[in-house]
């Protein structure tokens, strides 16, 4: 075969690879195929302190991967730690008055007050004799001054007398059913501040709710932190999804749960597995930010497609195309107690 001839023969050859390849990329789709365009979204939460008062320390930096339960940041606590002492010493001055309810009287405070009726019945019983000794007299050797000064002795033992005895009667019986209620309540009102300022004092510090990487850090320390002002943007690692919107027309040809591919610009050649997991059913004109084939003013349906990144390549707000596999098997969505899946 002479040169110019195979050389015909390779162009012919290379037209024909190249007619091919321009077919393949450019054939029109069947009704099965359909390919989504969109962002990643992650789950993401603002924290905040659940107190006022001044931020003494930020410990971590944007971009550092947060464990959950790793402490954030913290408060001043030089207010707080006065207050929780306060409240422990109340509740045990409470604790140790319901005590001695409870105890009742003691043995030694029975003997003194039934010592103390033994003397004030003394004193009566000589009190008394000195006033019928007095009455029996003539007047001409007592006065009538004397002799009301006699009686009035006389009934002021009686009276003393009385109140010792009903204090070795209360010494007896115990304290009040009442008292002890009353003291219990005092007691249950001591620890509910105590445990409420424990708890201000566990809030001062800010803990990651669940593993996640920082993405804003809003306030540093010296700053007077509040419920309404958030310390740190954090956003979850493991939940990803790409948002995407699907035309009016084309939303009968997808369902929650259908296997897809998602594929970034950064790694073309690594597609990462994926599922619908959830569809809406209200439609919204296109954002302007959605690249589809269909015209921006028509409507269409929001679409999340989860994915799969065990390698953490994919970034919130990165673009994706998202390819659905109709004859992969489904993915089993979560269903809510009302039988809808799960968001």
């Amino acid at each position: 075969m002479s040169k110019p001839i195979r050389i015909l023969l390779v162009l012919a050859i290379l037209g024909a690879a190249g007619g091919g390849a321009w077919w393949y990329l450019h054939r029109p789709k069947t009704g099965d195929e359909l390919t989504l365009y969109g962002n990643v979204d992650l789950r993401q939460a603002s924290l905040a302190f659940n107190g006022n008062e001044r931020i003494a320390a930020v410990l971590v930096e944007e971009g550092d991967i947060v464990r959950a339960g790793q402490v954030l940041a913290r408060l001043d606590t030089s207010r707080l730690k006065p207050q929780v002492a306060q409240a422990e010493a109340a509740l045990a001055s409470q604790k140790a008055v319901l005590l001695k309810l409870r105890n009742g009287t003691r043995p030694e405070e029975i003997e003194q007050a039934r010592s103390n009726l033994n003397s004030a019945r003394a004193d009566y019983v000589n009190a008394s004799a000195q006033y019928e000794r007095r009455r029996n007299l003539s007047a001409a050797s007592v006065s009538q001054q004397e002799l009301d000064i006699a009686r009035a002795s006389a009934e002021m033992a009686n009276a003393r007398l009385a109140v010792a005895k009903s204090a070795l009667d209360l010494a007896l019986v115990g304290p009040r059913i009442e008292d002890i209620k009353q003291a219990e309540a005092q007691v249950q009102a001591s620890e509910a501040q105590l445990a409420l300022i424990q708890q201000q004092l566990v809030d001062a510090e800010l803990k990651a709710p669940f593993e996640a990487i920082v993405r804003s850090r809003l306030m540093e320390p010296g700053e007077m932190a509040s419920p309404m002002r958030p310390v740190f943007s954090v956003a979850e690692r493991s939940t990803k999804w790409v948002r995407s919107y699907v035309p009016e027309p084309k939303l009968g040809h997808i369902r929650p749960g259908e296997r897809t591919q998602v594929i970034s610009d950064s790694f073309p050649d690594k597609p990462l597995d994926g599922w619908i997991g959830f569809i809406s059913p209200v439609a919204e004109f296109t954002p302007k930010t959605v690249q589809t084939e269909d015209l921006r003013t028509s409507l269409v349906y929001e679409v999340r497609v989860f994915v799969e990144d065990p390698a953490d390549v994919l970034r919130l707000g990165m673009p994706a195309t998202v390819r659905l596999l109709p004859g992969a098997e489904p993915k089993a969505v979560p269903q809510n107690a009302d039988g809808k899946p799960q968001t």
